[in-house]
């Protein structure tokens, strides 16, 4: 079970390192949406840090 959770983990922190270089490969990329997914994305990676 644990590892399924860390597994899910990962796959939402690689969900959001794509969204994050969709967004900014963008012509006019939308700066608060980068920053609540670098939020995410950060919560994320200290959840799986602290397993």
């Amino acid at each position: 079970m644990h590892q399924a959770h860390v597994s899910a983990l990962e796959a939402k922190h690689a969900g959001l390192e794509a969204r994050i270089n969709e967004e900014t490969q963008r012509p006019m990329p939308d700066m608060a949406t980068l920053n609540r997914l670098k939020k995410q994305k950060l919560k994320l990676k200290e959840e799986i840090a602290g397993l």
